[in-house]
């Protein structure tokens, strides 16, 4: 499960990180306060830019360390700026970065339960994998590039998919 999780959720955190630097210079070069374009939605029900960011970061660390079985770390959401989201980023593959392919052995015979509002879903690891941790995962960066796209930046396929 580590080649479904780590280098995937890896690279593609690479991507949102470099598509953030991109928003910033959009932000510099139009004179937009940056916490204007942090705030931005796609509609009014739907979570801001940041929060899509944080969420996105919160799937690619939970996925990593419930399947490996080991502690979801607690991160606070406090993040507020560009910098902020970098440091978010940067903490949550800092953390992916400790996990090594035998950590996943056994894996897809655990069942992986989380919490989800009120209510609590159990798995059978394969299906948390790719019915719940990986399509989450994508929803939240896709809504991300999505706010930044709609809002004048100047992203393509190659920003979402990364190097």
């Amino acid at each position: 499960m580590y080649d479904h999780i780590v280098p995937p959720f890896t690279r593609s955190l690479k991507a949102l990180d470099a598509i953030l630097t991109k928003a910033e210079a959009h932000c510099t070069a139009r004179k937009i306060d940056p916490a204007v374009m942090l705030s931005m939605r796609l509609f009014p029900d739907m979570l801001p830019f940041t929060r899509q960011i944080l969420i996105a970061c919160d799937h690619a660390k939970g996925a990593s360390a419930r399947l490996a079985g080991a502690e979801v770390p607690s991160f606070p959401d406090t993040e507020v700026t560009f910098a902020d989201l970098h440091a978010r980023i940067a903490k949550t593959l800092d953390f992916m970065g400790g996990f090594k392919a035998e950590d996943y052995t056994g894996a897809a015979e655990r069942t992986i339960t989380v919490k989800a509002g009120p209510r609590e879903l159990s798995f059978r690891a394969p299906v948390y994998l790719s019915s719940y941790a990986v399509p989450n995962f994508y929803f939240h960066m896709t809504t991300a590039y999505a706010i930044l796209r709609s809002n004048g930046v100047e992203l393509g396929k190659v920003d979402f998919l990364g190097g």
